[in-house]
């Protein structure tokens, strides 16, 4: 039972494979549209997200069951971010420093 539990999350996060879009809204009022796309390899996420700077890295992208972690680095800043999967929308918190902000994503069409 347990072994059947394992594969079914394991199955059910291959679904994150993709592109998530989402709107960050700062604690100051700001908003930032966001576009990632998701690979995932065993318990490795990686892909890329959109920056201002351009499509950059996801970097250091670990599955854990339904949960991930990965970093993004612009401007030499790492953006952390850590999200849970949902089936069919994605809820992630992104930290810079002391800054900390949630955003759900929804599949990109």
């Amino acid at each position: 039972l347990l072994l059947f539990c394992f594969f079914a999350v394991f199955a059910a996060i291959e679904n994150l494979n993709g592109k998530w879009t989402g709107l960050l809204k700062t604690d100051q009022g700001d908003e930032y549209s966001l576009l990632y796309n998701f690979k995932i390899d065993g318990d490795q996420l990686t892909g890329t997200a959109k920056t201002p700077k351009g499509d950059m890295p996801i970097n250091d992208g670990k599955i854990t069951g339904d949960t991930f972690t990965f970093n993004v680095i612009v401007n030499d800043m790492e953006i952390d971010h850590e999200g849970k999967f949902y089936g069919d929308s994605v809820g992630v918190n992104i930290s810079l420093g002391d800054a900390r902000s949630h955003a759900t994503l929804k599949r990109a069409q």
